[in-house]
């Protein structure tokens, strides 16, 4: 498969106390993926605002990468989604609320509706910093699915560029699909063999996909491949929680509607309660 690389990344820019850590997170992370960045402030342009924000720029302690910034007065997603598809972005950095209230959860925040509908990759920070704070390990959905070949080959390029040392595919296996009461001995022996067999059989799957990924690509990276049995999207949240990942990466799903934010599945699940960084692949 033929790795698409970042050539422009966008970023939202607010006047909040995290602006700096974001505005240097882009920054950094342009530079990694040797990529344009483009600023967009929602907002009035004005001369306070500014200067505050060369100030900002001005203080990063590394060359600066090229970088524009836009500003547009308007509605917070819609002005961030028209930036990413004028300027041809492949990738929109945004800041994140760890954890959203109930109330959050049904209205959806700004993060949510560009998750939902921008038209590249979207990067949700939780814990941006002004000092780097290095990205070792990863984490990337193996599901079947279409899009999943496409998630790990950008997980790859995503971490090696970000010089992570370890990559693990979680392959979510609904507790469902071994049918079997466990009620004594014999039963929970054939449960026990059933589970195998369908870990043996995600496990050759896998393997197909990562056959498609040339070889210089994944030798940068510690591969791990781990199936867990439990509900899609909470399971892998968990996981990369405990095992303390530093990126979260999932394939963006094909539709999204009302029915699946009142009664939430998969992607869902990860948005609601943000366990690390997350990278939505479109």
């Amino acid at each position: 498969m033929q790795q698409k690389q970042y050539n422009t990344v966008v970023v939202g820019v607010a006047f909040s106390p995290n602006i700096q850590a974001n505005v240097f997170e882009a920054l950094r992370m342009s530079k990694m993926f040797n990529a344009s960045l483009v600023m967009v402030h929602v907002g009035e342009k004005t001369n306070e605002k500014e200067t505050a924000l060369d100030k900002i720029i001005s203080s990063f302690d590394v060359a600066i990468p090229d970088y524009r910034v836009l500003w547009k007065a308007g509605n917070p997603a819609e002005v961030l989604l028209g930036a990413c598809a004028g300027e041809n972005a492949d990738l929109l950095i945004l800041g994140a609320i760890k954890r959203e209230g109930l109330l959050k959860y049904y209205l959806g925040s700004v993060a949510r509706k560009l998750t939902r509908k921008a038209p590249c990759d979207v990067l949700l920070l939780i814990k941006p910093s002004i000092d780097r704070v290095a990205c070792s390990s990863g984490v990337v959905n193996g599901l079947a699915h279409p899009k999943t070949e496409e998630a790990i080959d950008r997980a790859f390029y995503v971490l090696s560029s970000l010089g992570a040392q370890k990559l693990t595919i979680v392959e979510e296996i609904p507790e469902d699909s071994v049918a079997i009461k466990v009620d004594d001995d014999r039963s929970l022996r054939k449960s026990t063999i059933a589970k195998e067999r369908i870990k043996l059989r995600e496990n050759s799957r896998v393997q197909r996909l990562l056959n498609d990924i040339p070889e210089q690509v994944k030798e940068n990276l510690e591969l791990i491949v781990q199936p867990i049995f439990g509900r899609r999207g909470y399971s892998i949240g968990h996981y990369a929680r405990v095992s303390r990942a530093d990126l979260l990466v999932m394939n963006a799903p094909s539709k999204l509607t009302l029915w699946d934010r009142l009664f939430p599945h998969d992607l869902e699940y990860i948005l609601s309660d943000l366990p690390t960084d997350v990278l939505i692949v479109r």
